[in-house]
């Protein structure tokens, strides 16, 4: 009836087209029925929303093409609803870690020239063992868990990452960008930091509690403000090391070599530095 298309919604369009008896003319079949070159599948939810108020979209139905309808008759109520409806129907986002399949698939589909590019991803618990990681940005990624054992991550940008209680040991990170990460609890013996090119790993304000990093080679490493609370640095090369304002209580750094590293205000509180292979000279900036 005339009332259904109106009076629900007097001011819409479709209101609008069926409010003047003559706003069609002769535009009508020979048994007096209106021509609206509109989709009947879709236009059938919007009369029976005009008839009793409630959403109702059977099985095979797209509510996108129920919404496209709803905008073209400015049925704003509507819209509303199928917004809400549309919005409560996509799949929920995919936050499961990435498997290291998925991810050597990935890295076999990218051009070795194309910058790679991981920030945020979840790789939480996945196996990255062995792989030639080179160069890739893995800022803010979650890679907690994580096996990297003998990873290849040369130059990879692992900003403020989360790489708690992952294993990277025998890693190779020549000129890693560590800034702020999360690296608490992890495995980084034997890795090596060192680039013969003179580009220099760079960990500082890096949350280190607890790691083993013994027999690591950290020559001219950034430890700047990083804390390393309890770490195990024993037989670690890092001579020329910047470690200015490093929270070094507790650390085992027994055979290590410090030549030439900035201590200027560490904390060195319970640390043991016996067998040094070179002398230490604390200064008094040293706590």
């Amino acid at each position: 009836s005339r009332s259904t298309l109106v009076n629900k919604e007097p001011d819409s369009m479709l209101a609008h087209m069926f409010k003047d008896k003559d706003a069609w003319g002769n535009k009508q079949d020979h048994r007096g029925a209106f021509l609206i070159d509109r989709s009947p599948e879709y236009f059938e939810p919007i009369l029976n929303y005009l008839r009793h108020g409630q959403l109702i979209v059977n099985d095979g139905i797209n509510l996108l093409g129920v919404l496209e309808e709803a905008r073209f008759f400015g049925i704003d109520s509507l819209i509303e609803h199928l917004e809400i409806a549309i919005k409560n129907s996509q799949p929920a986002e995919d936050h499961s870690p990435i498997s290291r399949k998925e991810f050597v698939r990935f890295l076999l589909a990218t051009p070795t020239k194309s910058e790679l590019r991981c920030q945020g991803l979840n790789f939480s618990g996945a196996d990255l063992s062995r792989l030639d990681l080179r160069y890739i940005n893995f800022k803010m990624a979650n890679l907690s868990r994580c096996n990297l054992a003998h990873a290849n991550l040369c130059c990879a940008n692992l900003e403020r990452a989360d790489l708690s209680g992952s294993v990277l040991d025998c890693a190779n990170l020549q000129g890693v960008k560590m800034l702020c990460s999360n690296a608490e609890g992890a495995s980084l013996k034997g890795c090596n930091f060192e680039d013969p090119s003179g580009l220099k790993a760079n960990l500082e304000g890096a949350n280190l509690k607890g790691v083993d990093m013994e027999g690591s080679q950290m020559t001219g490493i950034n430890l700047r403000v990083a804390t390393l609370k309890n770490a195990k640095l024993k037989n670690c090369n890092l001579r020329g090391a910047t470690l200015a304002g490093t929270d070094l209580e507790n650390c085992d750094l027994s055979g290590c070599d410090l030549q030439e590293a900035n201590l200027r205000g560490s904390n060195v509180k319970g640390a043991i530095f016996e067998e040094m292979l070179t002398p230490l000279h604390m200064s008094q900036s040293v706590r």
